[in-house]
């Protein structure tokens, strides 16, 4: 899926669809009884719109969580996706780490939130293994009635 990170008359990211993605998201994780996880949703720039860290996540669950959002939302595909861009680029990737200043972390774990083809948002978790947190980003993002990339 081809997505557009330009601005366009498509609708931005809201609180209330944060929040769904955020409850689908710590649902999915619950079913899947992974460990506890931290669940970040931001909005297409990249600012915070939600978070939530389940009791027991570690205090570097927020972060890295955030980092994968960041990364999803900045170059507009899953994490799973930029780790394997970053395995046959690594030069780029860190220059991309190093200008986010530690906020763009290329892992599995994030998803774009894709609205009419537009990039409105990203998703990031960490806790369990990287497939397992991709995994319930997406199913937050379907959950709100939005696409993936």
């Amino acid at each position: 899926m081809q997505v557009n990170q330009t601005h366009s008359p498509v609708e931005p990211l809201t609180l209330a669809e944060a929040n769904g993605i955020l409850h689908a998201a710590l649902a999915a994780a619950r079913a899947a009884n992974m460990p506890p996880v931290a669940v970040v949703v931001l909005d297409a720039a990249g600012h915070l719109v939600a978070l939530q860290r389940e009791d027991g996540a570690s205090m570097l669950r927020t972060d890295i969580a955030l980092g994968k959002a960041w990364a999803a939302a900045g170059m507009g595909v899953s994490g799973s996706v930029l780790h394997g861009r970053a395995q046959g680029n690594p030069a780029f990737f860190n220059a991309l780490a190093a200008t986010g200043h530690g906020k763009f972390i290329p892992q599995a774990g994030s998803v774009p939130a894709v609205r009419g083809g537009v990039v409105i948002g990203a998703v990031g978790a960490s806790g369990g293994k990287g497939e397992d947190d991709e995994a319930i980003c997406a199913a937050g993002v379907l959950a709100a009635g939005l696409a993936t990339a």
